[in-house]
């Protein structure tokens, strides 16, 4: 691969990874907060230090608790964050209490902030699954703003593995969602699900992880393209994995940024459990595996890019103690 992306995106790596070790306290003291078992937080990792080669430690720093006000732990897993038009900085994500239970996440917590970094404060819960449009959980809310309005794309499951459902709502206020009429925008298997839209040029695109045939194969990362975020194209393949299976694999909660004419795939590898690892491409509908550039320790990890052109990446998950954030430094000059 070309050793200019590889390098750049190293050294960008390196500033939101070079910070002081903090998580893992913080993750502790959440943890004890909530009355949890101690968790596999970040900054624990040191086999993952070792596969990228660089010498530098975790900076992730935990930033919100879905524990509070809970009389039992809770989690939060994939998720997503958006600036209101007023400023004010949402929280959506998948919500249980503990232990893992994926099949019973029946709605998405919702959190609201002046800042990226907080005070994070607990909204009343938006998005409960709905059975009149076979809704068995909701997962991996991802939201974008358009024509004035907010448009959120979440998995909505399905009674088939091979048959999961992506669907849409709508919101004027980021509070009140309505179900979009085109439901279901993605029928695909196997447990097609965590999508993520991105803006590119006139079209966006929609991410989500699957696998190669509906009842198995390949995990792979799939995308679908649309003009006006209700019609869009067939799917296609846009990275396969050479590793086979149905449940989970190493291409869930796919992430793509643009950066100077480059396109970034971040997955999170599942291997183990706080792994990430991102790709780049010069085409944002192909990604080969070859093309990595970095494994780092996160779960779920989403890129955010505020108004202030600070950029950030987030971790999560069962039994992580909640929200964590990691500045994200770009060298584009290396």
């Amino acid at each position: 691969m070309n050793i200019f992306n590889r390098r750049a995106f190293m050294n960008a790596a390196a500033g939101f990874l070079g910070g002081a070790a903090i998580a893992a306290p913080a993750a502790a003291q959440a943890s004890a907060k909530a009355g949890g078992k101690p968790t596999n937080t970040p900054g624990l990792t040191t086999d993952l230090l070792k596969q990228t080669r660089l010498p530098f430690r975790i900076g992730f720093e935990h930033v919100f608790d879905p524990s509070d006000g809970e009389k039992e732990p809770w989690y939060l897993n994939d998720h997503c964050l958006i600036r209101a038009n007023d400023g004010v900085w949402h929280l959506f994500g998948i919500t249980h209490k503990e232990p893992a239970d994926p099949d019973h996440e029946s709605f998405f917590l919702h959190a609201t902030a002046p800042d990226v970094k907080g005070p994070w404060k607990k909204q009343a819960p938006v998005m409960h699954i709905d059975p009149a449009f076979q809704e068995t959980v909701v997962w991996a809310p991802h939201v974008v703003a358009q024509d004035g309005k907010y448009w959120m794309f979440y998995c909505a499951g399905g009674k088939d593995h091979t048959q999961f459902h992506i669907h849409m709502a709508m919101s004027p206020d980021l509070t009140n969602w309505t179900r979009h009429s085109a439901n279901p925008v993605i029928v695909d298997g196997y447990d097609a699900r965590d999508p993520m839209a991105l803006q590119d040029g006139e079209q966006w695109i929609l991410y989500y992880c699957a696998t190669e045939t509906p009842k198995g194969g390949n995990h792979v990362v799939k995308a679908v393209a649309s003009k006006d975020l209700v019609r869009w194209s067939p799917p296609q393949v846009v990275f396969r994995s050479p590793e086979k299976g149905t449940f989970g694999g190493p291409t869930e909660s796919p992430f793509v940024v643009p950066r100077n004419g480059k396109y970034y795939l971040f997955v999170c590898t599942n291997e183990p459990y706080n792994n990430s690892a991102a790709y780049v491409s010069d085409n944002p509908f192909h990604f080969e595996p070859s093309s990595i550039v970095l494994n780092f320790p996160a779960h779920g990890a989403e890129v955010v890019h505020t108004q202030d052109n600070r950029w950030f990446v987030t971790t999560c998950g069962w039994e992580q103690g909640g929200l964590y954030l990691a500045e994200l430094r770009w060298d584009d000059h290396a």
